[in-house]
């Protein structure tokens, strides 16, 4: 039948599968959503199912909109009344259906992510507990938490008086949404969940109605997302599971990877269809994903293949700084461009949102338009905002719109009525708010006061300080930094702050290095650091340029760039990984995670697959940390792609050049200095990081870390059972093995 034409014989079995339960594993690439809509076509087609007996779960509300759509082309039947959509969709369905049964009111009104936010502020003020000891993000969190496992407060074990306090807070809240009619996302699914648990009839219901359940994206479900399928599946239902183990990613949003081996066991599966035909990438691309996932020990196991040909090697770029790792990816990006390829087909893709600052400045400098994918540029995102502000005031503390921001950022208790107070004080005044602070009276006043002593005390503490301290001490002493840690989400953003501190040290570095300081501050030549003011001021005003409209408008060709989480899903011709080194791609957190270090390489693997032709993978020997150098060795990732398949663009494990000579210079004299580098001279070094040595005393090691230059270098060493030792190179007797 027209149907099923054009499918491989592997999408083909999985679509015609007789009424049994049964796991796709869909690798990247291999028409996943094509088999999953045409298997609910053909059921219905066939009289297998009529369209009200079919239960689909999406991940997104696009996917299910897109499913329907295809459904609505493929069959002449009206899909209106299909129970196709989101986990959340689908059991608010459910529940206001059956709003008795739940105990919920007829008119239930769904809490978003902030107003959950603003209910729980309210349940701390009525309880009187001081929101620095119990921030409301964090309970926040610890109750969607507790929620996404299926805990009710009751149930939740205290461990000390902080949890004991979190399991009173939580059931305070949950009795004032049953007072109010309100129902946050978590809720949602747990309190669908517990209706078909206690209620057999309903449960027996639901289950001889949808005689087919099909589940997209089956390796992000969590373990409650389970759980409620497991009870929707009668003796007569057939749940027809899809997804990638090898693509599981969202470990931090509570994905289980372990539910799709659970799945197989759990319901004794008699059905294991591998889709490896990819209809994406060429082969050298696929090998590459197939030899770095092979490494992973916990997983079902499938081999990508394709019949579009070999293709292009990976092209290897070892850079020596994230500055001219940054330049050399530009460079790159103008060549494709001129070949012909479109900008919106080439995709900048890194680990961290924190890396694409370089690589945004290095295309703004170049003028290319860009794109950030998913997410805010660098000097957009709403923690690097926070901290300018405080950097403006610091400035000049007469900066309202700076005031207003951080005024009550981290919360302080300033609530709007004082500073409608404030901001009537000051127009009576005709004055800055900073002014009109000293005409409050009251408690407004006390409270404004405190925020003013602050900022006084930030200016007289970085007074004289280089620009990149006054940034690291701006942090800490405003309260930006803990407020962030504290933060369940907190660490991509305290990520992004000491990026701000690298975007310091950079400004410095390139403004020396083009002689354009000189335009900006007023120093004594030959002076080791300008004045401390003057650097800030230029500072805020290249932040200010660099966070203007830069970005390209909707509708213009722009180079992609985003993280890999969010690349997960799309495709390129061209795809650049960049920052590829170990601490970075890997994380440095998923060393001591369990899983961690397998889920970083399922990430890596899925980056490698966004890749439809080229594939570029590049690391630096140095990168800015804390507005310090930090040096790097390559990712092991690297290693475990075979070398067949890569073109290094740099000569494997170069030397390291000195940094501060490199960092001096500008990108194209930075690539001359790098290519002439040789043993001899003041900066270079006999050794570099990765290299085997020998030591008379500890014998054989490899070094893992360089700190410093020229014979004032230390080295880190890792002797293996001797341990990591620390040696001055001027006194090491090293030898290389």
């Amino acid at each position: 039948m027209a149907l099923l034409d054009n499918l491989n014989p592997e999408q083909l079995a999985a679509v015609t599968l007789p009424n049994q339960h049964a796991l796709i594993l869909a690798g990247a690439g291999s028409g996943k959503t094509r088999v999953l809509t045409t298997r609910i076509a053909w059921l219905i087609q066939t009289g297998n199912v009529s369209p009200g007996g079919v239960l689909a779960v999406t991940f997104t509300n696009k996917a299910a909109r897109e499913m329907l759509t295809r459904l609505s082309a493929m069959l002449p039947i009206n899909t209106r009344g299909m129970w196709i959509g989101t986990f959340h969709g689908l059991c608010n369905r459910m529940l206001r259906a059956h709003y008795r049964e739940a105990g919920l009111p007829q008119l239930f009104q769904i809490l978003d992510t902030q107003d959950q936010a603003g209910l729980v502020k309210r349940v701390l003020r009525g309880m009187n507990i001081d929101e620095d000891k119990f921030p409301p993000r964090q309970v926040q969190w610890f109750i969607n938490g507790h929620k996404e496992e299926g805990t009710r407060a009751k149930d939740v074990e205290a461990y000390d008086d902080i949890s004991r306090r979190m399991g009173e807070i939580y059931a305070v809240y949950d009795e004032q949404c049953q007072r109010e009619g309100l129902v946050d996302f978590p809720e949602l699914l747990l309190r669908s969940f517990e209706l078909l648990t206690r209620n057999e009839v309903l449960r027996e219901h639901y289950q001889s109605r949808f005689r087919h359940v099909l589940i997209d994206e089956f390796q992000d479900t969590n373990r409650l997302q389970y759980r409620w399928l497991k009870l929707l599946a009668g003796p007569h239902t057939a749940i027809f599971g899809v997804g990638d183990d090898d693509q599981s990613i969202y470990r931090f949003r509570g994905a289980n990877v372990g539910n799709m081996a659970d799945f197989e066991r759990d319901f004794k599966v008699p059905n294991l269809i591998r889709l490896e035909q990819n209809y994406r990438s060429h082969g050298n691309i696929l090998n590459a994903a197939n030899a770095l996932i092979s490494q992973n020990r916990r997983r079902l196991g499938k081999n990508l293949w394709t019949a579009a040909g070999e293709g292009e090697p990976l092209r290897i770029f070892e850079a020596q700084s994230d500055g001219y790792e940054a330049h050399w990816i530009v460079e790159e990006v103008q060549a494709l461009v001129r070949e012909g390829l479109a900008r919106n087909d080439i995709a900048i893709l890194y680990r961290s949102n924190a890396q694409s600052r370089v690589i945004e400045h290095a295309l703004f400098t170049a003028g290319i338009p860009y794109r950030v994918y998913g997410g805010l540029r660098f000097f957009e995102r709403q923690e690097i905002k926070h901290a300018l502000a405080y950097l403006r005031l610091i400035a000049n503390p007469e900066d309202d719109n700076a005031f207003l921001r951080v005024v009550n950022f981290p919360t302080r208790g300033i609530g709007a009525r004082s500073i409608e107070q404030l901001q009537d004080a000051a127009r009576s005044a005709g004055t800055s708010l900073w002014q009109g602070a000293s005409h409050l009276s009251g408690k407004a006043a006390a409270a404004v006061g405190t925020f003013v002593r602050m900022v006084d005390a930030l200016r007289t503490g970085t007074k004289g300080l280089p620009l990149p301290e006054v940034v690291d001490h701006m942090l800490q002493a405003s309260g930006l930094r803990d407020y962030y840690t504290n933060e369940r989400d907190g660490a991509e953003r305290l990520e992004n702050l000491d990026e701000l501190i690298n975007a310091a040290a950079a400004f410095i570095q390139d403004e020396q290095a083009t002689g354009a300081a000189m335009a900006v501050v007023d120093a004594d030549e030959g002076a080791a650091q300008p004045p401390g003011d003057p650097w800030l001021t230029a500072f805020l005003a290249h932040a200010a340029l660099e966070s203007g409209e830069n970005q390209a408008a909707e509708g213009v060709e722009a180079i992609q760039l985003m993280t890999v989480h969010s690349a997960k899903g799309l495709e390129f011709h061209a795809v650049f990984i960049s920052g590829l080194e170990e601490g970075l791609f890997p994380h440095e957190q998923s060393v001591t995670e369990e899983d961690g270090l397998e889920e970083e390489r399922r990430l890596m693997y899925v980056a490698i697959t966004r890749a439809r032709t080229r594939l570029y993978l590049s690391f630096a020997q140095t990168r800015l940390l804390h507005g310090q150098t930090r040096y790097n060795v390559a990712s092991r990732f690297l290693d475990e792609v075979p070398a067949g398949l890569m073109k290094w663009l740099t000569p494997r494990g170069g030397r390291l050049v000195d940094d501060r000579a490199w960092q001096a210079a500008p990108p194209p004299a930075r690539l001359a200095k790098a290519q002439g580098a040789s043993g001899s001279g003041r900066g270079a070094l006999p050794f570099r990081i990765g290299q085997n040595v020998v030591h008379p005393k500890f014998g054989e090691g490899v070094i893992v870390n360089v700190e410093g230059s020229g014979s004032d270098a230390r080295l880190h060493v890792n002797f293996g059972s001797q341990g990591m030792k620390l040696l001055q190179l001027e006194y090491a007797k090293l030898t290389a093995a």
